[in-house]
């Protein structure tokens, strides 16, 4: 969570200095990229913990921060920006959103592919052993059955 809240304040302070210096808010593209993905990694963890009342308090100031600077990033992509650009910024983490999602389900799909493949392969060298042991009682039985 403090890993994440770090992220999110380099990359507001990297990309207010961006703005300084260049007047252009393109140029901490990199940036605004990472800020999007610290809150929403922040957002996915304080969703899915449930801990003491000490860290519960961390993540809701620690979201209250990032809502703070997500409507400073809103004003400068509004003030200082082109038209449009927080509509399609908006656009864009949803979009960056939904492949995360796509590639965490593909993710999720592929260890459990790989699971099965590991119980049938199991499973077939199991019934070969059993087969191939039965097969040597067989034996052992016609065998011992001939000499008698």
């Amino acid at each position: 969570m403090l890993a994440e809240l770090a992220i999110a304040n380099a990359c507001m302070a990297t990309i207010k200095e961006a703005i300084a210096h260049s007047g252009d808010l393109m140029a901490a593209g990199e940036s605004l990229y990472k800020f999007f993905d610290a809150k929403s990694d922040l957002q996915k963890k304080a969703n899915s913990k449930g801990g003491t009342e000490r860290s519960d308090l961390e993540e809701f100031m620690a979201l209250e921060q990032l809502k703070k600077q997500e409507e400073e990033l809103r004003e400068m992509m509004i003030y200082q920006g082109r038209a449009g650009l927080w509509t399609d910024w908006l656009k864009f983490q949803l979009e960056a959103k939904k492949k995360r999602e796509a590639a965490e389900r593909e993710k999720v799909l592929k260890r459990q592919r790989m699971i099965d493949r590991i119980k049938d392969i199991g499973m077939i060298i199991l019934i070969i052993v059993l087969l191939g042991g039965l097969g040597l009682i067989i034996g052992a039985v016609i065998w011992l059955g001939r000499d008698v």
